[in-house]
């Protein structure tokens, strides 16, 4: 702050003790290191509270930071799952109205309707079956007569 040596200390000591007196010059200097004492702590004070304001200012400007770069993909996310949505719709709408068509063209031209499956029925498998019959496996293997299991 001062560039004050130990030589213009000792200037300084020696005028206020010609000034002073002998009696009055402890409560001077008394007096005098209260007040550098409550500047200083006042001047840390500042400092500290400067420092906490950058620091919450900064961490403010990496959270706008991470949430903007968060927010690009989560809206393209957004764009395509609304796309594929519309997709999809368009495509069931399609299907429904292809069905609705061939409900229609099922009836018989007396208006009669087809035989419908019955609920029960099973669907035909997609590949190939196979006809062989099931065989029993080994005695070991099927539970005893008894067993718990």
């Amino acid at each position: 702050m001062f560039d004050v040596g130990f030589s213009e200390l000792l200037i300084i000591a020696v005028v206020a003790l010609l000034v002073l007196g002998p009696e009055r010059l402890p409560k001077a200097a008394r007096f005098a290191g209260l007040w550098v004492r409550k500047a200083r702590a006042q001047w840390y004070s500042v400092k500290s509270e400067l420092e906490l304001e950058l620091a919450q200012e900064e961490m403010k400007k990496h959270l706008q930071e991470a949430e903007n770069s968060i927010k690009a993909p989560v809206q393209a996310l957004s764009e395509n799952l609304q796309q594929t949505e519309t997709e999809i719709n368009r495509d069931f709408d399609e299907v429904a109205e292809a069905v609705r068509a061939g409900h229609r063209t099922e009836s018989g031209s007396d208006g009669a309707e087809m035989d419908a499956p019955a609920d029960n029925a099973t669907p035909a498998p997609d590949g190939p079956v196979d006809e062989r019959p099931v065989e029993d496996g080994p005695d070991d293997v099927k539970p005893k007569q008894g067993a718990l299991w």
